[in-house]
């Protein structure tokens, strides 16, 4: 029996953290690291902290610091937890990339993978950020350790004096969002012109991730200072969770492991990834550790008269507290001082017969107020609906499309009540997709057609004097590999239009999406490539105004069911006046195709969309993300590299390497490179670039744009 005992005995001590992987206290355990306390279910020692919970303290030359554990990630120094709030405030790393001509130095790679464990990074605190006046920053990564993500921002300016304090929107500073969920991320530098426009002022680019509520931004931080004086990072935000399971599963298991054991304790759901974390009843007077027997305590709101006021009596209750007035006394007393109750002056009946008299009356007058209320409310909406209609020259664009015949017959005005039904009042899920240029839902007309509704983002009259002049010469664009625009609706504040509905996704998403059971053959690939350059050049000759795309982008070339091209997103595109050759333009477009030419100018020209053209043809031939990192390289350059080297079939997309005939292949990889020059003037035009392409879908034709034995030198991005 003696035996027994003892062996029971040395199972527990030998297995500390199990005693602790649901809701047991750990006894007496008030750990500190570097002056700060580690509340439980955090700790450093065996049988202090729960399962997965685990920090480390470091002591070097008596200084010490708070860590994440090794597993998660080494160099991250924890400077506060929150229990109440479920985070864990971290110092992250700053990365950098200086250019000090010739040389250039740079921080080791940096990536951070805390999948598997209790920790994501906050979506709502953090933001990706990027300091410089010549720098991409790119984050890659996972959400829930399978969905990839990439994404990040550009941050530019010509002279010290243009960067302003806490204006972090693209001049010195730039900010994005971070997906919900993050457990994997690294980081990516890019500078088009390795500083040297830039040198004198900032020679170095910085990424990181940081709290925005504790990051303002000083036109300081674009100099080397700012580095040296944040060398132990910046300030960004991690949630912590208990387990995999919401609240309510957690509940209902009866194995003891649920983690919120203090009977004045709440549970809330964790809000960027699984699980749940625990909180005492702070909204009805308890404070503590939720994660320990009792630990959650009342709060003496009485002795807190600074935090909980009282100008009576004030008397604690469990949870609570009661602010009354003393006797002879009446008010509110947690507002304001008490006042002596007054004697009544009146008699009880009649003030009795008033008091109902009155609240019949209101209650009469309250019913007509209602149908008044109702019937303004109409009038005002269908005034509402004319100012609008007027506001954003509804009568000026019927003027306009009424003067062409061809276009007044495929053109509609419709009024927001055919599209409010046609899209059940714009409801979430018609939603087809967001972008920078507005919102688009998926509707049916009462004709039974189904179509795509855009919710433009204009602002002022100057954009709706252009977007007039835009639907106008739009509804005048009639190719069959360009989307179809129905006609639009004046009625709202930000006007509204129809396009027709393609069912078959992006060129994007067909490229890359493991899913769809459809790959594209190579001769697909080429068909799909001259039909975007024809509807290209089209736009830019042979239409009856020229247009410039803007923002052209694979995920903007849709296919319908038999896979024929349709060029959409006309929210960038700009029109230019018959005897112009550009127009100057704030620098609008997307990571990886955007001209750089474009870029450091800002004058759009035909030019542009021959560059993001050859970006497409590159996707076309390898099939991978032009925002992608090879070798510290872009894949356009990645790309030209290979094939200067000889190298080209090391890139290329295997069904391309299976199908495609090698001299054909050689010709559009050529055709690319042409177009990804990186000045304007040595690029074709896109009428040129479709005639190459339509040339190429015949064998055995020459393509005098491209000579294949000698590449012309190509300037690097990097």
């Amino acid at each position: 029996m003696n035996l027994i005992v003892l062996l029971v005995f040395l199972i527990l001590l030998s297995s500390p953290e199990s005693l602790l992987g649901g809701g047991t206290s750990p006894p007496d355990c008030h750990e500190r690291c570097g002056g700060l306390d580690i509340p439980y279910p955090f700790g450093l020692s065996n049988g202090c902290f729960r399962e997965g919970f685990r920090l480390r303290c470091t002591n070097i030359s008596s200084i010490e610091k708070l860590y994440l554990p090794m597993d998660v990630q080494e160099k991250m120094q924890i400077t506060n937890i929150s229990l109440t709030t479920g985070e864990v405030l971290i110092s992250h790393p700053i990365l950098y990339e200086c250019y000090d001509q010739p040389r250039r130095t740079a921080s080791p790679p940096f990536s951070v993978n805390v999948s598997g464990s209790i920790y994501t990074f906050s979506e709502t605190r953090n933001r990706f950020t990027a300091l410089g006046c010549d720098t991409k920053g790119v984050i890659n990564g996972t959400v829930g350790s399978v969905k990839p993500f990439t994404m990040g921002c550009i941050s530019t300016c010509y002279q010290s004096e243009s960067v302003a304090d806490g204006d972090c929107s693209g001049m010195g500073c730039c900010q994005s969002k971070i997906p919900k969920g993050i457990e994997y991320f690294e980081v990516l530098f890019e500078s088009f012109y390795n500083h040297s426009r830039v040198m004198n002022f900032n020679p170095c680019s910085y990424v990181f991730l940081v709290d925005h509520d504790r990051y303002k931004f000083t036109p300081y931080d674009i100099t080397d200072g700012f580095f040296n004086e944040n060398s132990g990072g910046v300030p960004a935000v991690l949630d912590f969770s208990i387990g995999k399971e919401s609240c309510g599963d957690a509940r209902r298991k009866k194995d003891g492991s649920y983690a919120c054991v203090s009977r004045n304790s709440d549970c809330s759901d964790a809000s960027s990834g699984s699980g749940y974390f625990c909180s005492c009843k702070s909204g009805i007077g308890y404070e503590g550790n939720p994660y320990l027997q009792n630990g959650c305590q009342d709060i003496n709101e009485c002795q807190r008269s600074r935090e909980y006021p009282c100008h009576g009596t004030c008397i604690n209750t469990p949870g609570s507290y009661r602010c009354i007035c003393p006797p002879g006394t009446e008010g509110n007393a947690t507002a304001y001082q008490c006042l002596p109750i007054a004697k009544s002056k009146f008699p009880v009946i009649p003030v009795v017969s008033a008091i109902v008299g009155g609240t019949l009356g209101l209650l009469l007058l309250f019913g007509s107020c209602i149908l008044v209320y109702q019937r303004m409310k109409e009038r005002k909406k269908r005034k509402l609906k004319e100012m609008f209609f007027h506001q954003n020259k509804g009568l000026l664009l019927e003027q306009l499309i009424s003067s062409d015949k061809d276009a007044a017959e495929r053109t509609k005005i419709y009024t927001l009540d055919e599209l409010e039904k046609a899209t059940n009042n714009f409801d979430c899920t018609r939603v087809l997709g967001r972008g920078g240029y507005g919102t688009v839902y998926k509707g049916l007309l009462s004709d039974q057609r189904i179509v795509a509704i855009k919710r433009s983002t204009l602002t002022n009259g100057t954009e709706i004097d252009q977007f007039i002049n835009e639907v106008a010469n739009l509804s005048c664009i009639n190719h069959r590999n360009v989307v179809k625009l129905y006609g639009s609706c004046l009625e709202t504040e930000v006007p509204l239009l129809v396009y027709e509905f393609i069912p078959n996704g992006t060129l994007f998403h067909h490229l890359r999406d493991p899913d769809r059971p459809t790959i594209l053959s190579w001769e697909d690939r080429l068909r799909i490539a001259s039909e975007i350059a024809g509807a290209l050049a089209y736009l830019h000759t042979a239409a009856s105004i020229t247009i410039f795309h803007r923002d052209v982008k694979s995920s903007n070339i849709l296919l319908d069911s038999s896979y024929i091209v349709k060029v959409s997103d006309f929210g960038a595109s700009r029109f230019i006046p018959t005897d112009g050759t550009h127009v100057s333009t704030a620098v609008q477009g997307t990571f990886g195709y955007l001209d750089p030419e474009y870029f450091y100018t800002g004058q759009l020209t035909e030019k542009s969309d021959v560059y993001s053209f050859g970006v497409i043809l590159v996707e076309l031939l390898t099939g991978e993300n032009p925002v992608s990192k090879y070798e510290g390289r872009s894949l356009s350059t990645h790309f030209i590299c290979m094939l200067k080297e000889g190298h080209l079939s090391r890139v290329l997309d295997d069904m391309v390497v299976q199908e495609g005939e090698k001299e054909r292949v050689q010709a559009v990889a050529e055709l690319a490179e042409v177009c990804l020059r990186m000045r304007g003037e040595e690029r074709p035009t896109m009428k040129e670039v479709a005639a190459e392409l339509d040339g190429l879908r015949r064998p055995k034709r020459q393509v005098p744009w491209v000579v294949a034995h000698a590449l012309e030198e190509t300037e690097n991005l990097l």
